[in-house]
């Protein structure tokens, strides 16, 4: 089965970084975009970033300048380099994936989530 597993989350004082991975394996023919998507207690669920196959980058406007969405699509895997963290990036953080997977079409996949803190 196509699987997502993300790792890099912990705590962090305000003005550090972290890096969050995440792997996709299984039965995959392709996969179009990545992302993260974050959700903090009592807050709306948000999109941080995402990257397309090709490159293409979003970010959300809180993040801009301070967070980086990269790739490596021989690896299947996606990075997110989080500089300058704030308090109020805390959150539970869930990666995602567009995928193409033999005998199944296109389909979107999670991961289980990692815990972002950033606290002093």
């Amino acid at each position: 089965q196509v699987q997502l597993v993300e790792s890099g989350g912990g705590l962090v004082q305000p003005g550090g970084s972290l890096r969050l991975s995440c792997a996709a394996s299984g039965s995959i023919f392709s996969i179009y975009y990545m992302g993260w998507y974050r959700q903090a207690p009592g807050k709306q669920r948000e999109l941080v970033a995402r990257i397309s196959s090709g490159g293409d980058t979003n970010y959300a406007d809180s993040v801009k300048g301070r967070f980086t969405i990269s790739r490596d699509n021989a690896k299947n895997t996606v990075y997110l380099q989080m500089n300058s963290l704030k308090p109020e990036d805390t959150a539970i953080y869930d990666c995602y994936a567009e995928i193409n997977a033999y005998g199944r079409g296109v389909d979107d996949y999670w991961g289980q989530g990692t815990q972002v803190t950033v606290a002093s």
